[in-house]
């Protein structure tokens, strides 16, 4: 019987693509992982007078940032601090992602594209359920369409406005109409569209037999997630088989801050040690590029991947 899939993407997967398209140690300047952008905000901010000079961030000692805004950006709304400075603050991360993403850098992108031509031709054996995402950029629309000629289903209303494979983006997107949710842990999920989205992703979790975590580290930003899958777990007679696509550090990592969530695999633990190959356990590699490779060759003759036009870019 075909396996169920939903996938989960974090800035992983869209760092991946710039980290496969860029030159070697260029991910200070390039990568857009929260601690690159959070080096590059800060060292933004400090250049900018009317911010660094004023509390709270004077009282910061180190210009190199070694830390994460997001959680700067959600200290300050708790302790109410200078409204304006924490919206400047958010404008810069956005500039930030939005340089880095530039379009003539996404069309050098495949990684996505590929993952989307590999459900195209093994839909038979695994059907994908749908994507959820915690990106604002627009990185894995822009695969989907290509690949699929049409639009996915964003579910931001009520009733669905398309008809394609969900992509649920759990926090927004820069190119929406409506407003991101706004970067920070307090996040309000229970108004329009969002409670709409959340709800639909509820609705995907309880389905699916494998969850596929690409990018994604699960932490203290994420709580709201790791809520809903714990609360799906509950729910559920079956846990929920979750493939952590990353680096095995990583994923020993994930394992043991989560490891209440029942079905949750390291790379080494998954599809009879698929994923164990040396760079990913030494922690080296890109993982989206190396997973893509190891998992066609598993489910494609060698004629498939040579016929395809992003799969075999990955070998």
């Amino acid at each position: 019987m075909a396996k169920k899939i939903l996938y989960l993407l974090g800035a992983g997967a869209s760092h991946a693509e710039v980290m496969n398209t860029t030159k070697e140690n260029a991910s200070e300047k390039n990568g857009i992982l929260i601690s690159h952008v959070s080096s590059r905000v800060m060292a933004r901010a400090f250049l900018t007078k009317k911010l660094w000079s004023k509390k709270p961030l004077n009282t910061i000692n180190s210009k190199k940032s070694d830390f994460n805004i997001e959680l700067l950006i959600s200290l300050l709304e708790a302790n109410r601090i200078s409204e304006s400075v924490v919206k400047e603050l958010k404008k810069f991360v956005e500039d930030d992602i939005q340089k880095i993403l530039s379009a003539n850098r996404r069309e050098k992108f495949y990684l996505h594209k590929a993952l989307f031509e590999l459900h195209k031709k093994i839909e038979e054996r695994e059907i994908l359920l749908g994507l959820i995402s915690l990106n604002y950029d627009s990185v894995v629309d822009e695969a989907y369409l290509k690949i699929f000629e049409q639009k996915p289903s964003y579910y931001r209303k009520y009733e669905k406005e398309d008809t394609g494979i969900p992509i649920l983006k759990l926090h927004g997107s820069f190119d929406w109409e409506i407003p991101i949710m706004p970067i920070g842990m307090n996040k309000n999920y229970l108004f329009p569209p969002y409670n709409f989205i959340w709800s639909k992703a509820y609705d995907l979790l309880t389905r699916c037999d494998i969850l596929r975590v690409i990018g994604c580290s699960l932490n203290q930003n994420d709580l709201g997630l790791v809520d809903l899958l714990f609360k799906i777990q509950l729910n559920r007679d079956k846990p929920i088989e979750i493939q952590i696509i990353d680096f095995e550090p990583t994923g020993e990592k994930i394992k043991s801050n989560y490891g209440f969530l029942a079905g949750l695999m390291k790379p080494s633990e998954f599809e009879d040690h698929m994923f164990a190959v040396e760079a990913i356990m030494k922690g080296t590699g890109n993982p989206f590029k190396i997973w893509l490779k190891e998992k066609s060759q598993k489910v494609l003759s060698e004629e498939e991947i040579q016929q395809s036009k992003y799969l075999k870019k990955c070998f």
